[in-house]
């Protein structure tokens, strides 16, 4: 594996594409080798599972107000049938996985050179499918980010905007006896979920007039640690695994303008990490029972499945995601 810095030497700096060769539909999911994977099964040792999806509909009404509310109809044929569909079922409202083809680089377009008008309505490249094929298992680690900030006796607001630097993850490790193999797939806890499933309806109108989160730091430096740490994939229990709103960046984008309606991505890390790096990424995910199991035994490693709707060309999709401790 190349180096981050070495990717600079890439037909596009700072990409993968060249890594995992042309028409790569798996980006850092590669990463997950059957020798990998063979490993990391050996972590169970209790049979414990948790579950790492909120419910349909947790979020609601969701923060952006980009995606609503899903509809769950149940019939039946005669008195002893059930059956069942959904309306308006947004695949990224709550505990999700972006695919690879979410977001794109403003220059360079989607992963591996897909350019923003081919992908469209009739393009399946780079969907979710693609993952649901592979399987995705193998190493996770949680990273406790509330419980660490306790721990050095610092203040920590979960409502806050807070950047977390590769100087922290490698505090955070530290502190809690984590080392890296590669092909691991890492968890960040915020906190930020489950303060906010618990507001009231009212309470969550209020707070997404403000809304903020900690995250990662948009920071070159933290695509380096991802990508010479072979993160396979990086997920959160906040809106979107980076710190919100971005304050600094380092990768603004002189023609970038606000976006007619949506998330303005300008100087986000979802566009390297995606469009370059190929990193597969998860939002909104359910740590809290996970992480206090974790702190009771002082195992931050576990085996970790995730497995998205096999929809052909989706853009994303619950991660149907357990730790296995």
């Amino acid at each position: 594996m190349p180096t981050y810095d070495e990717l600079a030497k890439a037909e596009i700096a700072g990409s993968s594409w060249e890594v995992f060769g042309p028409g790569d539909q798996l980006g850092t999911v590669n990463l997950l080798t059957p020798e990998r994977v063979a490993a990391a099964a050996r972590l169970i040792r209790t049979g414990h599972r948790f579950n790492l999806d909120y419910a349909i509909n947790a979020f609601e009404p969701y923060p952006t107000g980009t995606r609503h509310r899903t509809e769950h109809h149940v019939f039946a044929n005669n008195e002893f049938h059930r059956d069942d569909w959904l309306d308006s079922f947004y695949l990224q409202s709550t505990s999700q996985l972006d695919s690879l083809r979410h977001i794109g680089h403003p220059q360079h377009g989607f992963y591996g050179g897909l350019a923003a008008d081919a992908n469209n309505e009739d393009s399946t490249a780079l969907g979710i499918h693609n993952w649901a094929e592979s399987g995705i298992a193998g190493r996770g680690v949680l990273l406790d980010i509330p419980r660490f900030f306790a721990l050095e006796g610092r203040p920590y607001d979960c409502e806050q905007t807070i950047a977390l630097d590769d100087v922290t993850l490698d505090a955070v490790a530290r502190s809690q006896g984590v080392t890296w193999q590669g092909g691991d797939m890492l968890l960040l806890r915020t906190g930020w979920a489950e303060n906010y499933v618990a507001k009231s309806v009212e309470e969550r109108v209020e707070f997404n007039r403000r809304n903020k989160s900690p995250g990662l730091a948009q920071r070159e430096s933290i695509l380096r640690w991802l990508w010479d740490h072979e993160i396979a994939l990086v997920a959160g229990d906040n809106p979107a695994v980076e710190a919100d709103p971005v304050i600094e960046s380092d990768f603004r984008d002189a023609g970038d303008r606000p976006p007619e309606r949506g998330v303005d991505h300008s100087g986000m890390l979802h566009r390297p990490l995606i469009a370059l790096l190929g990193m597969a990424m998860g939002e909104l995910w359910k740590l809290d029972d996970l992480a206090a199991d974790c702190a009771a035994d002082g195992i931050y490693e576990f085996f970790l499945t995730c497995k998205p709707l096999n929809l052909v060309g989706g853009v994303g999709s619950p991660p149907n995601a357990l730790a296995f401790k």
